[in-house]
């Protein structure tokens, strides 16, 4: 009968066949992938382009690589290429931690800020700063005067970090949880951590309690080499670990019976993928100081752009995040020159506005 012909026409990508439609549907994934780093490239050259020296983006090319003008290579190499390397680590850390959080924990809202993790690392660095005499030279730093160590500052804002994900992972243990609760969690661990923190900046100096707000400020250009090639080995562990369990974070996103019924350990995933998530994003936290609403609103924005494809969202995430980390630190240094802003400000002014037009998009549909 007429009715009972299947055609091509019905099926996804206008009469193609499906293996041709879904070669389609791959390839647009790709090239969407491809303009985001190619954008993102774009924005780190012009990044090392602004400064109280002016240099070409075509020089600043060429200085990456150290050919040019010894001046030029020395601003380039000395001062901008690092922290346009940490405002890109940073921006992949933050943003794939967020998008694994998301996943296995199906709740949108989850990231490091709702979980607790940047509050409990700034909890952490109070300590270091104003009990454990870590803040000489953090205010030192913060009047200009030397150069802070950062040693003890950023094993206890890390290890303040990852006490959030330990609590929160013990009490998921001790009583099953739903994914919601578990972020409610997070958001009550945050007021308690922020809480411990006034109280400790209550009985702390005023210099102390200087230094401690310039460490929850954010700054990419206190980060060392040696610290960056930490946030390098640990964001790239992170990647690969996230990489290789994207079948996992597809099953789960389809719903934790299916995922059971294709013999994935939901339980097991979750709590692998919110430790190393954990570990990603403390270490940012832990020589960045707080970076807000990147791990947040990045795979939200992919999420709309991709779909829930984790082959595709979580690189795709990975590059948004370091854009909007890069475009960030452009605007602190450009919105009240030469004054340079504090770059969690900027992330929270950027951030947020793009999150409320993506929920409000949401209730909408």
């Amino acid at each position: 009968m007429e009715e009972d012909k299947i055609t091509t026409a019905s099926l996804p990508g206008e009469g193609k066949a499906p293996r041709d439609a879904y070669a389609g549907y791959i390839r647009r994934k790709r090239l969407v992938l491809v303009v985001l780093f190619v954008a993102v490239v774009g924005i780190a050259v012009f990044s090392m382009t602004m400064g109280s020296l002016q240099i070409a983006p075509l020089d600043v090319v060429r200085a990456v690589f150290g050919q040019g003008d010894v001046r030029t290579v020395a601003a380039v190499q000395n001062i901008r290429l690092p922290r346009v390397l940490t405002a890109v680590v940073a921006g992949v850390a933050l943003a794939l931690a967020g998008c694994a959080y998301q996943s296995v924990l199906r709740n949108p809202l989850a990231s490091a800020s709702t979980l607790g993790i940047s509050q409990g690392a700034a909890f952490g660095a109070s300590l270091a700063i104003i009990v454990f005499a870590g803040g000489a030279g953090a205010s030192a730093a913060y009047e200009g005067i030397s150069t802070a160590d950062p040693v003890t500052t950023a094993l206890f804002a890390f290890a303040g970090a990852m006490l959030s994900t330990v609590v929160i992972l013990l009490l998921s243990r001790v009583r099953e949880m739903t994914p919601e609760s578990i972020v409610l969690l997070g958001v009550a661990l945050s007021a308690l951590f922020t809480a411990g923190t006034t109280i400790v900046q209550y009985f702390a100096e005023d210099s102390q309690v200087a230094a401690v707000v310039f460490w929850t400020f954010g700054d990419l250009g206190r980060v060392s080499r040696s610290q960056l090639t930490v946030m390098v080995l640990v964001t790239a562990v992170s990647a690969v670990f996230f990489f290789a369990n994207r079948w996992a974070m597809n099953a789960i996103e389809s719903g934790e019976g299916l995922a059971h019924s294709l013999g994935i350990s939901v339980n097991g995933v979750r709590l692998a993928n919110m430790l190393v998530a954990s570990a990603a994003a403390s270490t940012v936290v832990a020589f960045c100081g707080i970076v807000n609403f990147v791990g947040l609103v990045a795979p939200h924005v992919m999420r709309r752009l991709l779909g829930a494809d984790y082959r595709f969202l979580l690189p795709a995430s990975a590059l948004a995040g370091a854009g909007m980390l890069l475009v960030s630190d452009i605007l602190c240094h450009v919105v009240v020159a030469p004054l340079i802003l504090p770059i969690s400000a900027i992330t929270s002014f950027v951030g947020a506005p793009i999150f409320i037009y993506l929920l409000f998009r949401g209730v909408s549909r």
